[in-house]
C-alpha cells in the first residue's frame, strides 16, 4: 500500500511540477519584481539601475486626472457590459433551450462571435459603425442614423464598445446559462404549471433561483473580462476620441488596461505604469472577491 501511495505521489508531482514551475516563473516572480519596480524610477533601459523612490509613483497616480478619468470610464464600461452581456446571454439561453426548430443552429450562431479574435472583431465593428450604419440610415431615409458618428462622439463611443463586446461575449456566457437551465428539474416546472403558474411566475420562482449558481460564474467572468478589456478597444477606437476632463485633454475610451499600456510603453514611464498595474490588480481582486461572496450569499438565500 505504501509503495502504491508513493508511486501515485511521484506521478502526481511529475505532472504538476512543469505547470507549477511555469506558473512561478511566468506569474509569481514577475509579479513581485513588478511590485518592487513600482517603488522605483525604473525605465527598463539597459545599464540604468533603478533608484528607490517609495510611494511617489502611487501618489502621482491619484493626482493624475487622466488616470482618474480612465478609472471612472472603466467602471461605467464594466457596469454596462456586465448588465448587457448577462441579459442578452440569458435571453439567448432561454430561447435555445425551448422546443423550437433549428435550436442547435441558433446555439452555434450565437457562439461563433466568441471565436473571433478581439482585434479582428474591433476592425469589423469599426467598418460597421463607420460605413454600414450610415448607409442603412440613408437607405431608410433616417437622417439621424445616416449622420450619426458613433466612433467620433465621446458620448456614444463607449456604448459602441459595449455593443461590440456584448456581441462577442454573450454567446460564451449563453452556454453557461444553457447548462444551468438544462439542469432545472422539470418536475418542479410541471408541478407549477398544474398549480396554474404562468411562464413569468415559473421563471421568477423556479428557474431563476435554480440557476443562481450560474449567475455567480457569469457575473465573475463578465466583470473580470470587462475590466481587462484591451484588444477590442485598440482595434475599434485606439482610446479615442478625445474629450475634456477638468481642463485636461483625455481619451474617452482609454480604459485602464489601455491607459496602463500607454503610460508604460507609449510614454516610456515603466515604473509609473507598473504602479498603476498593481493598483489595478488589487482593485480587481477586491471587487471580484466581493462579487463572488455576495452572489454566493444570495444563492443560499434563494
Amino acid at each position: 500500500m505504501k509503495n502504491k501511495q508513493s508511486y501515485d505521489r511521484a506521478v502526481f508531482w511529475m505532472f504538476v511540477t512543469p505547470a507549477l514551475f511555469a506558473f512561478v516563473m511566468v506569474v509569481i516572480i514577475p509579479f513581485f519584481m513588478g511590485l518592487y519596480y513600482s517603488f522605483t524610477d525604473w525605465t527598463a533601459v539597459a545599464g540604468l539601475k533603478p533608484n528607490w523612490i517609495g510611494f511617489k509613483n502611487y501618489t502621482k497616480m491619484f493626482s493624475d486626472y487622466k488616470f482618474l478619468y480612465s478609472l471612472f470610464r472603466t467602471f461605467i464600461f464594466t457596469l454596462l457590459s456586465v448588465i448587457s452581456i448577462n441579459i442578452v446571454a440569458l435571453l439567448f439561453a432561454i430561447l435555445v433551450t425551448r422546443e423550437i426548430k433549428f435550436k442547435n443552429f441558433y446555439r452555434a450562431g450565437f457562439f461563433i462571435p466568441n471565436l473571433i479574435g478581439g482585434l479582428v472583431l474591433g476592425y469589423i465593428w469599426q467598418f460597421i459603425f463607420k460605413s454600414v450604419v450610415p448607409a442603412i440610415g440613408s437607405a431608410l431615409g433616417i437622417q439621424k442614423l445616416a449622420n450619426v458618428l458613433i466612433l467620433s462622439n465621446p458620448n456614444l463611443t463607449l456604448f459602441g464598445l459595449v455593443f461590440a463586446f456584448t456581441w462577442q461575449y454573450a454567446g460564451y456566457i449563453m452556454m453557461i446559462y444553457v447548462a444551468a437551465l438544462l439542469n432545472v428539474p422539470q418536475e418542479l416546472v410541471e408541478a407549477a404549471s398544474i398549480d396554474g403558474a404562468n411562464y413569468w411566475q415559473k421563471l421568477k420562482n423556479i428557474t431563476i433561483p435554480m440557476i443562481a449558481h450560474a449567475f455567480t460564474i457569469t457575473t465573475f467572468l463578465t466583470l473580470v473580462n470587462s475590466f481587462k478589456q484591451y484588444d477590442i478597444i485598440v482595434a475599434l477606437t485606439n482610446g479615442g476620441p478625445t474629450a475634456m476632463f477638468r481642463g485636461d485633454v483625455v481619451n474617452s475610451t482609454e480604459l485602464l488596461a489601455v491607459h496602463i499600456y500607454n503610460v508604460a510603453f507609449k510614454y516610456n514611464k515603466m515604473a509609473e505604469g507598473q504602479a498603476r498595474a498593481i493598483i489595478f490588480f488589487i482593485m480587481l481582486s477586491v471587487i471580484s472577491i466581493a462579487q463572488v461572496y455576495y452572489n454566493k450569499k444570495s444563492e443560499v438565500e434563494m
